[in-house]
């Protein structure tokens, strides 16, 4: 039987992200994983549904569906909605979620949530635009503006825009496995797994590296992922001191260096699982990690999959 994922409309809609969980559970990818989700298109509040450019937004189901969902994804809200949810579509959330349902907020759906006191002691996000207002609007809340998104197990919120992809991909990833996630992205064009966090993002400086003075020091360790890297040398590339440099790094990236380095040499190590026909030894020692072990223990951590089955999936043949 299919999961049930129920989207909680409201008028004028961000198209963005309304489009995205279309994308990532609308489309029939029962050639991955059959059954594939059903969705449907739930009205959160009664009249005619728009988006914020005025597309018209048919939705033939009402406030019962989210009630009985598996999965209930509440996309990006009108400031109007933000401020005075339907009170009705608040108590059909809360009964979702005591029905079971995996609640979902995306971008500044989360208003929505914390209004029917489903993060109330809990961690969660929202465009970092927004943080400040939803801090100081919902104080039992735990917001962290830094990250992409917040799985809380039952209840999950993303970060603006672009982090809805990277959390419909992730409850893809929780559900069916990364393997199918990351075809799932192929086809979208997208990257699996993104690094760091929306801080990256927030108020950069026009006509500047986004990642200001850490880029030398960015380049030059990616460069030398073989050897074996620590944070004096990281901050020495980038003419600060270590501890300057940490701060930096976690204010402008959202993570710890190490973390950094670690996603970065999965990165690679990807790459050359699905290009070449390497030993998983000798990859090891080309990305940093030494031995096969540390490669197979990082490499499950932040994909999920052995190295072994990632190649069987995404093996290509070596160019030239």
């Amino acid at each position: 039987m299919a999961h049930t994922v129920a989207m909680a409309l409201t008028d004028r809609l961000p198209v963005f992200e309304f489009a995205v969980p279309c994308e990532v559970f609308g489309i029939d990818r029962s050639d991955l994983a059959d059954p594939w989700y059903d969705l449907r298109m739930c009205a959160g509040e009664p009249g005619d549904l728009r988006t914020t450019i005025g597309l018209r937004i048919d939705a033939p189901y009402g406030l019962d569906e989210i009630t009985k969902a598996d999965t209930v994804v509440v996309p990006g809200c009108y400031r109007a909605s933000q401020l005075e949810p339907p009170p009705d579509l608040l108590d059909a959330l809360r009964d979702a979620h005591r029905n079971g349902a995996r609640m979902v907020s995306i971008c500044t759906g989360a208003y929505l949530l914390a209004a029917a006191g489903l993060l109330d002691g809990r961690r969660a996000t929202t465009h970092w635009m927004n943080a400040p207002d939803f801090a100081w609007r919902f104080p039992a809340v735990k917001v962290d503006p830094g990250v992409l998104y917040v799985d809380e197990g039952d209840v999950l919120t993303s970060a603006g825009t672009g982090a809805s992809i990277d959390l419909c991909l992730h409850i893809v990833r929780l559900d069916h496995g990364a393997a199918v996630a990351n075809e799932v992205a192929r086809r979208m064009v997208v990257p699996p797994h993104r690094d760091g966090g929306q801080a990256q993002y927030a108020h950069p400086v026009a006509g500047s590296d986004p990642h200001g003075d850490l880029a030398p020091a960015l380049e030059w360790a990616r460069a030398h992922l073989a050897e074996r890297l620590t944070v004096d040398r990281m901050a020495a590339a980038a003419h600060l001191t270590p501890r300057t440099f940490a701060r930096r790094f976690r204010d402008t990236l959202g993570i710890t260096p190490l973390n950094w380095l670690v996603q970065q040499r999965v990165r690679v190590a990807q790459e050359l699982l699905e290009t070449s026909d390497e030993p998983v030894e000798r990859i090891a020692a080309r990305v940093g990690f030494g031995t096969a072990a540390n490669l197979r223990q990082h490499f499950h951590r932040v994909t999920s999959v052995s190295p072994q089955t990632y190649r069987q999936v995404f093996r290509r043949r070596p160019r030239g």
